[in-house]
């Protein structure tokens, strides 16, 4: 039997749409392991209880439940060794570590006010007030003021990018000449958006749009299956 992932889904159950379960599948694709996917919303929290915490992703495989896509990514390479890398070595396992902080902690927060009414559009109606409660208490204000200034807010996400655009124009992939995992964490993101939402992040020119092409193809191209719009 394979893996089974539990994997945030929105009022479609084919819109996959979270950036952490992005890189979970990427992840296990780049292992060439079996998988399959279980949609979950937020407010599914019995069925991921087994991991003593409330979030996806969440991978089953038999025995084993792993929680946090850094986690399972740790998971797989530890114990999936005959498989290909997602780290290349212990070094570069250090590396992505940064890499998949810096995703989480300086590119998502960027991303985030962009995004949060078109979410919001595409979620189950189970799980919208949920998310409206959760998300304007973060943020301190209702979601439509949040993403009232994206036209502005989207300069601050080009400028955070900034040295993932001085990387690509020397090379073809964060990992180098082939994706690997830091390539994922960072992919993960921008798949969030594609997903959910219309709004242009990049000019067209932008070198990362580029790279963002080159990593629809990666993985056989998982990415390209599950709705969302153009980038």
């Amino acid at each position: 039997m394979g893996m089974i992932l539990y994997d945030l889904a929105g009022a479609e159950p084919a819109r996959r749409f979270s950036p952490y379960c992005w890189r979970s599948k990427l992840a296990l694709a780049h292992k060439n392991l079996d998988f399959e996917t279980v949609a979950w919303r937020f407010t599914d929290k019995d069925l991921i209880a087994s991991s003593g915490q409330g979030k996806v992703p969440v991978l089953q495989d038999t025995d084993h439940v792993i929680s946090d896509s850094w986690d399972i990514a740790c998971y797989l390479e530890t114990a999936y060794p005959d498989r290909p890398s997602l780290f290349g070595a212990d070094a570069g396992k250090a590396l992505t570590n940064f890499v998949n902080s810096w995703a989480d902690k300086a590119m998502a927060p960027a991303m985030a006010p962009l995004l949060l009414v078109d979410i919001l559009d595409h979620l189950d109606e189970k799980d919208k007030p949920y998310f409206r409660q959760t998300r304007e208490k973060a943020f301190g204000a209702p979601l439509e003021e949040v993403v009232a200034s994206r036209d502005a807010r989207v300069n601050d996400l080009k400028r955070v990018l900034e040295p993932l655009r001085s990387l690509l124009r020397k090379q073809d992939f964060i990992a180098g000449p082939s994706p690997l995992y830091a390539d994922y964490a960072v992919f993960g993101n921008f798949l969030w958006a594609k997903c959910i939402s219309s709004f242009k992040l990049l000019d067209k020119d932008d070198i990362i749009g580029q790279w963002r092409e080159r990593m629809l193809d990666a993985c056989g191209g998982l990415a390209k299956q599950s709705p969302g719009y153009d980038f």
